[in-house]
């Protein structure tokens, strides 16, 4: 707290009350409400979305090489968060389009990627043989190995899939002499995303240049039981159109089975085995009818 007191002094603020949000602090003062957390490393990020026209972040009220980052507070407006994710994801396309650029392909990256999900999919195709096998040898099945016995063809398939997928997908960026890549703000979730007059993203720690659809991924990965994710890509894809090869791989990544680790209560893994099939059931319908158009 010395260390914040001395940061809040240097910009003259007098604080009179502190409030822990996660890693932040929320400050008021005289001057108004403030947050304050760590700086990221990434401390330029900001300086490049502003040269790209992108200034949807709270304002910042010390740059520079303090250790901690100031910005504005910012009141969030009340509305449905179905309406809410989709507005999240019109900023997102503002965000990638704003920053796209193309660079010569370092096959390596490619390479990496591909051998990353080749490896994790062999990977879970032998942890969930291993797992079933001893799963099928129990006279009784808990509740929660039962549910699992009973989809474990869901994972399978999941699995087969994926690997099919990323060796097309492979072949597909061989081809490739650029890269298309964006800005990705890498840590994307509905708490992240703020509403008033303007729209704004926090939580930028994690941001790093990458191909558009990490985003999309990590958004699904959190939310994908929450929301109509057919209305969400349809709504990014209006304004930013995604290449054969990067729709091919959000397919992939987000078909991706979790690993599942007998490592709760019977009923907490219960309710995550139920959770990850329904998660897989909807995975399907959301990407079947890309493959069914391929083949008409």
């Amino acid at each position: 707290m010395k260390e914040i007191n001395e940061i809040l002094k240097k910009y003259q603020l007098k604080p009179h009350r502190y409030m822990k949000n996660g890693k932040a602090t929320i400050i008021d003062t005289e001057m108004g409400r403030f947050v304050i957390k760590k700086n990221p490393k990434n401390k330029k990020i900001f300086d490049y979305l502003r040269s790209r026209s992108f200034n949807y972040y709270p304002k910042l009220l010390n740059e520079g090489d303090d250790e901690y980052e100031i910005t504005e507070y910012v009141d969030d407006v009340n509305y449905p968060n179905e309406q809410k994710m989709l507005d999240l994801i019109n900023l997102i396309t503002l965000l990638h389009n704003k920053t796209t650029h193309y660079k010569e392909i370092d096959f390596e990256d490619y390479k990496q990627i591909y051998e990353d999900i080749k490896n994790n999919i062999e990977y879970l195709n032998s942890y969930y043989t291993d797992l079933i096998t001893l799963i099928d040898t129990h006279v009784y099945m808990s509740p929660s190995e039962y549910i699992l016995a009973r989809n474990i063809a869901r994972i399978f398939n999941a699995l087969n899939f994926c690997n099919y997928e990323i060796d097309n997908w492979y072949d597909l960026v061989k081809e490739k002499t650029k890269q298309r890549v964006v800005v990705l703000h890498n840590n994307l979730d509905l708490s992240h995303f703020f509403k008033n007059e303007q729209s704004y993203l926090i939580s930028w720690d994690k941001s790093k240049i990458g191909i558009p659809v990490f985003d999309l991924y990590i958004l699904y990965k959190r939310h994908g039981l929450e929301y109509n994710f057919e209305d969400v890509f349809k709504q990014y894809e209006q304004s930013y159109p995604l290449q054969k090869d990067e729709k091919k791989l959000l397919f992939i990544l987000i078909a991706l089975p979790p690993k599942l680790e007998f490592n709760k209560s019977n009923y907490l893994m219960t309710k995550e085995i139920s959770q990850t099939m329904d998660l897989l059931y909807k995975t399907e319908k959301l990407i079947s009818p890309y493959y069914t158009e391929q083949s008409v």
